[in-house]
This record gives C-alpha cells, structure tokens and sequence, in this order.
C-alpha cells in the first residue's frame, strides 16, 4: 500500500494519475479534502481509501506494517503568506511526525522540498553539498518552512531506510487550475491570451537582465512524476536532489511559447515589478542536476517548448485534468 499526500493537489494528483497509468491502485490518498475545486483534480483516479491530514498520522501508526512506501507532496505553498506559525505547523511539524513513523515502522519516503529554500541564490543551486543547505537564506517563510525541515533531516540519527528530498524548481502543467495567484506563469499568461490577446510580464529592475529576460528554470508537471517513479522504483542514495530542467530559460520564451500553442500572435506589455517583491525577486534559477543523473536518472527532460504545447493544447484549451 502506497500512500501519497496532498493528493488532491497540483503535483501530488498528477502524482496519482501517474502511479494509475503504470497500474498502482492500492493507494491511500491524503489531503483536507475541503476544497471542491482542487478535489476535481482527483475525478477518474483510483485510489483505495481517502483519510484527512489531521488523521493520517494516527492512521499510519495503526496500520504501519501495510504501508509500502510514502509520497509526502502535500504542503502549503502560497509564498506571499508569512504566518510563520501555519508553515511551520504544516511543512514543518507535520512531515517531522511522518518522518519519525517511517524511520520507527522503516517504511521509504519521498518528500517534496523547494527551490524557495535557495533564497536569492548567493550560494549557487548546486545539491552536491548538502552542508550548503545551514547557509542558505530563504527570502519567506516558506521557503524557510522547507529550508528547517531539509536541515533538520541531516541532523537525525533515526532515519527512514531510505529517503529522498526533493527541491522542486518553477513547476507547471494540468491541475493547477485551483492555484489562483500561484498558478505557474504560463497558467496565467494562457488565461491572459485567452482574454485580452496579450501577455503582462515584469519589467526587469536589474541592468544585467533585459524586460522579459529574467531566467527560471521550469519543469513539466510530468517530469516531476517520471522521476518520482524512478526513484519508487530504484533505490538511490539517501539525501537531498534537486528537480528542475537543468535549462534555465527566460520568461520572454515562456509568453512566446504560449502564444505559439494557442496560434495566436504575440502581444507583450510590460509592467514595474511591485515595490514589495523588487528587492526579493529571483531573476536567475537554475537547477544543477548532476546528482540526479549519477544516480542513474537519465531520460531527457521536456523542453519548455514541448511542455508549453503539450499542456496548452491537451490540457489549457480543453480545461481538461491530468
């Protein structure tokens, strides 16, 4: 038995869907449930059993020796909150107690950390060295809910049999539509398309960066679940892995992308970065990848250009779900 949380989420559905194709369907999903338009993101899947996040804990600890293995994805995300007490109760708190069951009862886990953690960057995005993550500054608490947890595994003596963090970069694709603001760029530059035929990006504050030059590193929904099955599926070495593209590319190429998926001629205006973000806005991202592919990953990731198409003409134009 598998058990995946924030399963009815962006990534942890897309996740389940995953785990569906390649024919797993004995699997515990966890979420709060509350949310009517983030449960449609669970419509077709399979699953054996829904229990809330408030009670999975006590699940797991009376029913350990079924489980197999766990995906903890589910956090909480929104990076322009700062309750302090919400993102350490949930991303902090919360994944420390499945941490200890899965190192009590040694069921694997995968948990989802975040690029956030990497601050402005001043120290690189190169995972290799692990002892880079107690100098890191994340720039909200979000980022620092993700950055305590990454620290605090290095610290344990106790630990599960094996165990993966991993540092999503800027991920997009199907099932976000619940999201809101923090939907991916190309979520909301689609819907811009669709409206008013053109696109808003930030003008660039930075005079080593052109408007619309401001580079991330992107990764496709899908990529993010092909190497969550490799890593199900082929014990690596226990740690800390980034999971972007490799490839930073700029936000200019993303709105161009879009229009080209949607046939629609390109339009971009420029807008000032607000004043209340400029001084923390990340203009370079890039994942360093190697530790991933020494560890015996090696399918090529989508480009921007394959992911954009794929998900704004199978998914964006038809509202349809992963």
């Amino acid at each position: 038995m598998l058990i995946v949380t924030g399963a009815a989420g962006f990534i942890g559905s897309c996740l389940v869907g995953e785990l569906n194709r390649v024919g797993m369907e004995d699997i515990i999903i966890s979420d709060d449930f509350t949310h009517e338009e983030k449960n449609k993101n669970l419509i077709g899947k399979k699953y054996a059993q829904k229990i809330n996040r408030d009670d999975l804990v006590k699940w797991i600890g009376a029913n350990a020796s079924k489980v197999k293995f766990i995906f903890h994805i589910g956090a909480r995300t929104d990076t322009t909150l700062f309750d302090v007490e919400t993102f350490n109760k949930l991303n902090l708190h919360y994944t420390q107690e499945l941490w200890n069951l899965c190192s009590k009862h040694n069921i694997p886990l995968v948990y989802a950390s975040s690029a956030a953690t990497y601050g402005l960057g001043e120290f690189g995005y190169d995972d290799d060295d692990e002892s880079i993550i107690n100098k890191l500054k994340p720039l909200n608490p979000y980022g620092d809910s993700k950055n305590d947890f990454d620290k605090w595994t290095l610290q344990q003596t106790n630990k599960p049999p094996y165990w993966v963090g991993l540092k999503f970069f800027n991920v997009y694709g199907p099932n976000e539509y619940h999201k809101g603001r923090m939907a991916s760029v190309i979520f909301h530059a689609f819907n811009q398309i669709k409206q008013n035929g053109k696109v808003k990006l930030f003008r660039s504050h930075n005079p080593n960066y052109k408007d619309g030059g401001q580079l991330r590193d992107f990764i496709y929904v899908k990529d993010i679940c092909n190497v969550i099955l490799f890593l199900y599926k082929n014990k690596v070495a226990n740690g800390i892995y980034n999971l972007g593209t490799g490839k930073a590319r700029t936000f200019a190429d993303l709105a161009k992308n879009t229009f080209k998926a949607m046939d629609v001629a390109e339009q971009i205006e420029f807008i000032d970065t607000p004043f209340d973000i400029r001084d923390k806005y990340q203009y370079f991202t890039e994942a360093k990848m190697n530790k991933l592919q020494k560890a015996g990953y090696t399918k090529p990731f989508s480009t921007l250009e394959e992911g954009v198409e794929d998900y704004v003409k199978h998914y964006l134009i038809n509202g349809k779900y992963l």
